[in-house]
């Protein structure tokens, strides 16, 4: 999470300009009526959002202007689906801001950063995931859960870095060429914890997985002598 006064001016209105969209888009395609007929979605929606946001109060900030924290947005957009997903994302962001954890002016540019590319990211894993129909369960789990999430916190890590860069109003630090290196301390935890949690619920509660295919990948295995 990046503070306001390490971003320009122009960083905070362009990230308005493209979090704004996103975010009536995702209004735009919530399953609304399912939401309102359905008591076991809306509870599930309502322990994402809590969870998620407990997850986001556990943090490291610094002075600099920068904070730490887990993502998390890979499980929540499997569990939920992405129009959900980025709801609940910024409702997670408006609670942040309530409490002063984050940055009214700043909220376009780490709701990109935090939830528009996680979401998406995943999405499009899920998507592919789904295109090429695996009947492996483990592929769905590696590749819609621990590939997804360690290729958005790379993104989100290098958008972030080139926003700052971009600004010039964040002091970089003397090693930066040596940042490759700590790029895994960030990746693997953040694959495991959502890599974790994905394979638990399709264990557990499958049917809460809204990109989950439970008849393709749960069903029995066909044989040649079942047919004669």
């Amino acid at each position: 999470m990046i503070a306001a006064h390490v971003l320009s001016e122009t960083s905070q209105l362009l990230g308005w300009l493209i979090y704004l969209p996103l975010v009536a888009w995702a209004i735009w395609r919530a399953p609304w009526v399912e939401l309102c007929t359905d008591v076991r979605r809306q509870h599930l929606l309502g322990g994402t959002a809590l969870a998620l946001f407990v997850l986001w109060l556990v943090r490291r900030d610094f002075e600099s202007g920068l904070s730490f924290h887990f993502v998390g947005m890979t499980a929540v957009t499997l569990l939920l689906d992405w129009p959900l997903a980025v709801l609940v994302g910024v409702v997670t962001q408006v609670g942040l801001t309530l409490l002063g954890k984050q940055d009214l002016a700043a909220l376009g540019v780490n709701g990109l950063l935090l939830v528009a590319i996680p979401v998406f990211v995943t999405e499009f894993c899920a998507l592919w995931v789904e295109k090429k129909q695996p009947r492996n369960l483990f592929v769905y789990i590696f590749c819609s859960g621990f590939f997804a999430s360690a290729l958005a916190t790379l993104l989100c890590i290098f958008v972030g870095l080139g926003i700052l860069l971009a600004d010039g109003l964040f002091p970089m630090p003397p090693w930066l060429e040596d940042f490759i290196g700590y790029l895994w301390l960030v990746i693997f935890p953040e694959a495991f914890i959502n890599g974790m949690i994905v394979t638990a619920l399709v264990v557990f509660y499958p049917d809460w997985l809204e990109t989950f295919n439970k008849p393709r990948y749960l069903a029995a295995p066909w044989r040649d002598d079942q047919g004669r």
